[in-house]
């Protein structure tokens, strides 16, 4: 068996990115994603519009064109196929990497189908595979959705959106505008302030006027068949409810994260240990690279933002074999 130069793990647009940058340097790699190409990208909501312009999710220094001001998933899932064509990635899909395993000379990696090894291995997993989970009475009935997709399923259904982020402010006014009765429920005070600033009027209106309830300051406390429960300032109540899409939010793989031995910050962070100019973790020739460089700080780290982070580590690594 042939030893690469470089193992990527994570097929999203931070790992292509790695494996262009390897590419270039006349490195051996190879980039292995569990789902499809781009799959956290794939699984977005349809009809979701990034927060970025389009050339702020450029890689390889090839033009990303919209028709959009901010190009939308469909737009995107496109620039990244080509991408990998145009560069022709040596990339394994549906495979996914269950071991990584540092011996003396090399990384002995162990994926789902086959066994590889490599000099160096580069952790580019993203965030978006685990869902924060509410832990409350309920949450494991079918009704209950942790990711959000289109909103004609959701057509005169009783929806309870939790959380103000984008993704949940998205979920609550396209299904309502299917005919959807919706309700939010908000453990702060407000709407995010992270809310892209072109949506946020419409979701105040919409609360204002009573097209979508609100609640804030509130939690849902337990989950049943036709209703949930929610408790309020005002005290618990109960609603009728077909379907709670639990927009909670996203952590990295932790236990895939602990299971290699990269150490974790102590605090509720969990920062991977990284040198943040060569992204080295604390095991010598294993990086990290993008948005899993923050652990649970997930709006620290972007696409526009982190690919950086492949040129600083191909760098590292031809200067290290010098």
């Amino acid at each position: 068996m042939d030893i690469l130069d470089i193992a990527v793990v994570g097929g999203g647009p931070i790992g292509l990115a790695c494996a262009i940058e390897a590419k270039k340097a006349q490195l051996s790699y190879l980039v292995l994603e569990k789902g499809c190409l781009v799959n956290s990208l794939f699984n977005y909501p349809q009809h979701m519009t990034f927060f970025s312009t389009s050339e702020k999710l450029e890689i390889g220094d090839i033009p990303f064109v919209s028709v959009n001001p901010k190009p939308k998933r469909l737009e995107a899932l496109e620039y990244y196929r080509r991408i990998q064509q145009q560069f022709q990635l040596n990339v394994k899909l549906f495979e996914q990497v269950v071991a990584v395993k540092k011996t003396d000379y090399y990384f002995s990696i162990q994926t789902t189908k086959s066994a590889y090894k490599a000099k160096s291995v580069i952790i580019a997993t993203g965030f978006y595979d685990k869902p924060n989970l509410m832990n409350i009475p309920g949450e494991e009935l079918p009704k209950v959705k942790h990711y959000y997709n289109d909103p004609h399923y959701y057509a005169n259904q009783h929806v309870v959106v939790i959380g103000s982020s984008n993704s949940s402010v998205d979920a609550a006014l396209e299904t309502y505008r299917k005919g959807a009765h919706v309700t939010m429920v908000v453990r702060k005070n407000e709407i995010s302030s992270r809310v892209k600033y072109w949506v946020r009027p419409d979701i105040d209106n919409r609360i204002s006027e009573g097209s979508i309830r609100a609640y804030f300051n509130s939690c849902l406390t337990a989950i049943e068949e036709a209703s949930v429960h929610i408790d309020t300032p005002e005290g618990p109540i109960t609603i009728p409810n077909d379907f709670v899409l639990a927009l909670t939010g996203y952590k990295p793989d932790f236990d895939f994260l602990r299971k290699i031995n990269i150490e974790l910050s102590k605090d509720e962070l969990l920062i991977p240990q990284h040198n943040p100019t060569t992204m080295e973790t604390n095991i010598p020739n294993l990086y990290l690279a993008g948005v899993v460089c923050g652990g649970m700080n997930t709006h620290l780290w972007f696409i526009e933002n982190s690919r950086i982070h492949a040129r600083q580590i191909v760098k590292h690594i031809q200067e290290h074999r010098k």
